[in-house]
């Protein structure tokens, strides 16, 4: 079943499943739906969720890497070993993940498909296993369920049923994540994930990702900041829904939304009469968030006054309604948001500088897109082509080597949010299923140098045959010198690649 589901970057609003009726995938659906969680954990907790399901000793999902054309165990109750990895066709799993059949083995069972290497790395002892695929929407074999053991007897065609239930509910929570855009079968990267709906491998986000994760387990106040579009607000929401706080409101104020006159009202709500028609006293956002989180998204937009009440509310964790004497306590996390210079305003007083030290006691730079990375650049364009392809019912939808190129060479002010939109005019206008340069909605086009993959960009003009063969050598050395391997990523034959190459 297809569904429109959040992408990373922006989040649409969703609905739960109606068959997830299973309570522990239901609790999952809820987990992931709309939450930047690390997905890791998420797919943890569908291990134990089977395990209890099928009255298993063991459990493991292994996810399908079309990319390497591997197995990998990302989730599995394996105190032993870190991960699994196996080659499709290699050992049962392999054979289902190849194959598609659904394979069940007793305790007297001697099937040659088994792998004993696996037994062998971790000291476990298999006795009996059951095991199946699970496909998505295309009928692509997405992943592979795995239990081990039955705790009383062998498995049983009973079980078998369950089993296949149960992989319809994986494929559909599956679906409900980021991972979606990596399981298709004509997958070109390897998977690599951490946290739902935000995308990136790169070494400066694999530094945001360790910050998130150490925050979360705290109640520390969190500071993220970053250019405009870099993904500031989906940070501050992994921050909540990785934490103790995850089940509890995560309420969101934009200081930048609101006039100057509202703002102190939306956090703090007001007392009976305390202004012309006050009729009613009313609660803000800082009560609505009682028990969670409060996201103060753009901080810095803040006047001084009000700095000065967030400031006793950070302080004691208290606060007055408008028109009110009376204090109200209330259990906050906090953690907002800017892309102002706050150092600079505090030197320059517009910015409170014991406020400044509450708010920075964690702080998560968020990258520009330009400083990620040629690697994270290309898992985003892949990522958008895929997702709005199939929100805009075009699915297929592919780059030219050429627009790839120029969408490289552009400098990105407006960061991830600028390309997400980008690449959605695309997808809608192109005329036909390879998008081209000229479809690409990018007015300030610039040039391309031979780049070091963590130093950003140019924006020197350049000849667009000069550009193409200036994006063509840095593949080849992505590819370590490999030709073939270069042709194929650029979706061109050998002969054109040297054509290229000479030109």
């Amino acid at each position: 079943m297809s569904r429109t589901l959040p992408e990373p970057e922006v989040c649409y609003p969703s609905d739960p499943a109606e068959d997830l009726d299973t309570v522990p995938f239901h609790e999952l659906w809820t987990l992931l739906r709309d939450r930047q969680v690390d997905l890791d954990h998420a797919l943890e907790v569908l291990v134990r969720a089977l395990e209890d399901e099928l009255e298993a000793d063991r459990a493991t999902i292994y996810l399908v890497d079309h990319a390497s054309r591997e197995l990998v165990s990302r989730a599995a109750n394996l105190p032993e070993i870190h991960e699994i990895r196996l080659r499709l066709g290699e050992g049962v799993a392999g054979w289902v993940a190849l194959k598609g059949e659904t394979i069940r083995l007793g305790e007297s069972a001697r099937d040659p498909r088994f792998s004993r290497r696996i037994d062998a790395a971790t000291g476990y002892t298999t006795r009996s296993m059951l095991c199946c695929p699970v496909r998505d929407g295309d009928h692509t074999i997405v992943a592979v369920l795995q239990v081990l053991n039955h705790r009383d007897a062998d498995f049983t065609t009973a079980h078998e049923r369950r089993l296949h239930i149960l992989a319809e509910q994986v494929a559909e929570l599956l679906d409900a994540t980021s991972l979606r855009s990596q399981l298709r079968s004509d997958a070109e990267k390897p998977l690599a994930f951490r946290f739902n709906f935000i995308v990136g491998e790169s070494a400066a986000m694999q530094a945001v990702y360790d910050r998130v994760r150490r925050a979360a387990a705290t109640e520390a106040t969190v500071l993220v900041r970053g250019e405009t579009g870099t993904g500031k607000e989906l940070i501050a929401r992994a921050v909540h829904f990785n934490s103790e706080r995850r089940e509890r409101p995560l309420v969101k104020v934009d200081c930048a939304a609101l006039p100057e006159n509202l703002i102190e009202n939306e956090l703090f709500g007001h007392e009976r009469g305390a202004f012309t028609g006050a009729d009613r006293a009313t609660d803000g956002k800082v009560a609505e968030a009682h028990g969670g989180t409060l996201f103060l998204d753009e901080i810095g937009e803040l006047s001084l006054p009000t700095q000065g009440k967030l400031l006793r509310l950070l302080q004691d964790r208290s606060y007055v309604k408008v028109g009110g004497t009376r204090a109200h306590r209330v259990d906050l996390r906090f953690v907002a948001a800017t892309h102002r210079p706050l150092e600079e305003m505090v030197e320059e007083g517009t910015f409170r500088a014991d406020l400044f030290y509450r708010l920075a006691v964690v702080q998560i730079g968020m990258p520009p897109l330009r400083g990620r990375g040629h690697i994270d650049l290309d898992r985003l364009i892949d990522h958008f082509l895929y997702e709005h392809g199939r929100r805009h019912h075009r699915p297929g939808v592919r780059l030219a080597p050429e627009a790839r190129a120029v969408l490289h060479a552009h400098r990105w002010p407006g960061n991830v949010r600028e390309l997400q939109h980008c690449l959605e005019s695309a997808v809608v206008l192109s005329p036909g299923a390879l998008i081209e340069a000229e479809s690409l909605p990018i007015h300030a086009r610039t040039g391309w140098s031979e780049p070091d993959p963590g130093s950003g960009f140019t924006s020197e003009v350049v000849p667009l045959a000069e550009l193409e063969h200036a994006y063509v050598r840095y593949v080849l050395s992505l590819c370590d010198g490999n030709k073939s391997e270069t042709a194929r990523r650029l979706g061109i034959a050998r002969n054109t690649l040297a054509r290229k190459l000479e030109s």
